[in-house]
């Protein structure tokens, strides 16, 4: 079958590879039928950061159809569509005993410590599998996962009714999240990006609006209500910088991309400001949540697709995402044709 896997930094190979035996006890055959492009995976190809093993099939966004079931398995048969939980978490540790998976002593993640969704078939415990509705497209429930990111930082936060937030960065989990904050939250929405086309894009769709990360701005837009609560998805350290500045006392800064770089900033900003840092990491149990959301939200999800692409075209889309030159927010590749 085919595949894309990472062999190191830089290194990433679309090939033929044998197809995954058959299931074991507790785990299931699964063909994949549509997979997302994550930020972390551009994060693991560009640093290698996260390569336990390798090569590896890549990919922790995606849904298929159930092929086979190992012995053992319920609630799930041959022909259920399904999307994954892209933690793999040891079930043993204090976290994981007291259900906090995302931050499991020995947490590695699907694509990374075990083979992903970057190809036609792959085998996973069941408990990573969570089914779909059938008649919703395979393109829109592979974006469960980034769905479930993005409500379980709006979950950390916790921003009072009310209250103006602004997401900075309009990739997929920052749009994800302001799609949210848009259906759910009670206040003025500011979002920003480097990329005007997609921040235009995510204001249409949230009826947000584009700021720049400067204090006039800010104010403007606002007629001069304070700015209390931002939510970074760019990993940009100038970014985190900047919004810290710019929040009044009393609030938070959430942190829900992966940063390339170190902050360096004074503490007493927090302790005078007393705004709180809210780091936000995976998701706890918001998967199953976020998959009952996607029929009510697939119009909206499918224009957020930048591109539908082939397995063969995977290395020029990490290429291209990589140098800032998408347009819209998520880029599938298909294995299958749709529905």
């Amino acid at each position: 079958m085919k595949a894309a896997r990472l062999y190191a930094a830089g290194d990433l190979r679309v090939e033929d590879i044998d197809p995954p035996a058959g299931p074991g006890p507790g785990e299931v055959l699964v063909t994949l039928s549509a997979a997302g492009i994550c930020g972390s995976d551009l994060h693991n190809f560009r640093t290698g950061a996260w390569i336990s093993r390798a090569p590896s099939v890549a990919g922790h966004e995606f849904a298929g159809i159930v092929a086979a079931v190992g012995e053992g398995v319920d609630g799930l048969r041959p022909g259920d569509r399904v999307v994954a939980d892209s933690r793999y978490w040891c079930g043993k540790c204090p976290a994981c005993r007291s259900g906090r998976h995302n931050v499991c002593a020995d947490l590695g993640f699907v694509g990374e410590v075990c083979d992903g969704g970057f190809a036609e078939a792959t085998v996973l415990p069941s408990r990573l599998l969570i089914k779909h509705d059938s008649t919703l497209d395979a393109g829109i429930a592979a974006m469960a996962e980034p769905l479930a990111v993005a409500l379980h930082a709006l979950r950390k936060q916790a921003v009072p009714a009310g209250e103006p937030v602004l997401v900075a960065g309009c990739g997929p989990i920052g749009g994800l999240a302001a799609l949210l904050l848009a259906r759910q939250h009670e206040g003025p929405l500011l979002v920003a990006d480097r990329n005007a086309l997609r921040s235009a894009l995510v204001a249409r769709v949230t009826g947000a609006r584009v700021v720049d990360l400067d204090q006039g701005a800010i104010e403007e837009a606002l007629g001069g209500v304070p700015l209390r609560y931002a939510l970074d998805a760019t990993g940009s350290v100038a970014a985190l910088q900047s919004l810290l500045e710019l929040l009044a006392g009393g609030g938070s800064l959430a942190l829900v991309g992966i940063a390339h770089g170190r902050l360096d900033f004074d503490p007493n900003l927090l302790v005078e400001r007393e705004i709180a840092l809210v780091g936000c990491h995976a998701f706890a149990d918001e998967l199953p949540e976020a998959v009952a959301m996607l029929p009510s939200f697939a119009p909206i999800l499918g224009e957020l697709i930048d591109a539908e692409i082939s397995l063969d075209e995977v290395p020029a889309a990490y290429r291209q995402l990589l140098a800032g030159q998408s347009r819209g927010l998520k880029t599938i590749i298909r294995m299958e044709e749709a529905g």
